[in-house]
């Protein structure tokens, strides 16, 4: 690595370990990339990393995900968690950043929390692959409780279960049938159900259909999910909240769940960080293997590509295919 970028990379990493803001905003843009310079940050980074409690919030659009975010910074913080938030945005189709939802007003609201939009980036999990390396350059600034608000969620977007060590499923009276509900994979993962905007009418028959339909469901033995009203845009029901995602913490760590999480989080981690690795070796191995002219060629049927596809091996060694 040339002296300058290792000198440049000093001084990221020890902006980083002092809370100094800009350097956290460029660390978190720089391990979002696919420079491998995110690689060595997150190398010098990972002493100082694994330790923050993180906290998942996921839900349907419209669900007040963003409000129950932001009305559980401050109890947070009152509790003496130093607190980062993630959350994770739509993804610009024209420039390929993030689309800011309502985290444009988190900006000044809270002094001491660090907030980050993070895009989308075309993942249909409801979360970025940016989401773990930015939550290690968070703890190693000395964040010690980071939450995670997913985009919008639909019935398969449930990747926020591989990085939340707790996760808050947010719901609206409206949601419709909830036994039919429980079909979606998104009601299966979540620790705590929060039924936000309970002024509407059917929040407590929600609550009560829901109790049943996780009971027949045969939810695991041992953790019991909590579900609470809260009505979010005036604070009502979030201290209660905060109450139950303390006890799932204390819970995880007294009934070993919390290391078994932690694998599975680590697995996925390091699973992203190759997927990432092969889809950029594929493309470069696409525009190798295939040009302009040869695609024109296969488009037109006047060429076959699955031999060559077929001769070329996982590593990116070719074998002998009598091609030029």
């Amino acid at each position: 690595m040339p002296a300058v970028r290792t000198q440049s990379l000093d001084a990221l990493t020890q902006g980083v370990l002092t809370g100094e803001v800009r350097s956290i905003a460029r660390a978190i843009t720089l391990v979002e990339s696919r420079d491998p310079a995110r690689l060595e940050l997150l190398e010098r980074l990972f002493p100082h990393t694994g330790r923050a409690f993180k906290v998942g919030i996921t839900g349907a659009p419209g669900a007040g995900k963003s409000t129950l975010t932001y009305q559980l910074i401050p109890r947070l913080k009152a509790r003496g968690y130093r607190v980062g938030v993630l959350a994770v945005d739509p993804t610009s189709p024209f420039s390929g950043g993030a689309i800011l939802g309502d985290r444009i007003r988190f900006d000044d609201a809270l002094e001491g929390v660090y907030i980050r939009s993070l895009a989308s980036r075309g993942s249909i999990g409801g979360l970025s692959r940016g989401v773990p390396p930015a939550v290690r350059v968070l703890e190693a600034a000395g964040f010690d409780l980071v939450l995670i608000e997913t985009v919008g969620a639909g019935q398969l977007q449930v990747d926020v279960r591989f990085v939340a060590d707790t996760v808050v499923l947010a719901l609206v009276p409206e949601a419709g049938d909830i036994v039919q509900a429980m079909k979606a994979g998104i009601i299966e993962i979540a620790d705590i159900y929060v039924i936000n905007k309970a002024d509407r009418e059917g929040a407590t028959r929600m609550r009560l259909d829901l109790r049943n339909a996780l009971e027949l469901g045969g939810k695991p033995k041992g953790w019991n999910p909590p579900i609470t009203l809260t009505e979010a845009i005036h604070g009502k029901g979030v201290d209660e909240l905060v109450e139950f995602i303390e006890e799932h913490q204390q819970y995880q760590q007294q009934s070993g769940g919390w290391q078994a999480r932690r694998l599975q989080q680590l697995e996925w981690e390091l699973q992203s960080l190759i997927h990432d690795a092969l889809e950029q070796h594929a493309r470069a191995t696409t525009r190798q293997l295939f040009s302009a002219e040869t695609l024109q060629a296969v488009l037109h049927g006047a060429e076959n590509p699955f031999p060559t596809i077929r001769a070329w091996n996982l590593y990116g060694s070719p074998r002998e295919t009598g091609r030029t």
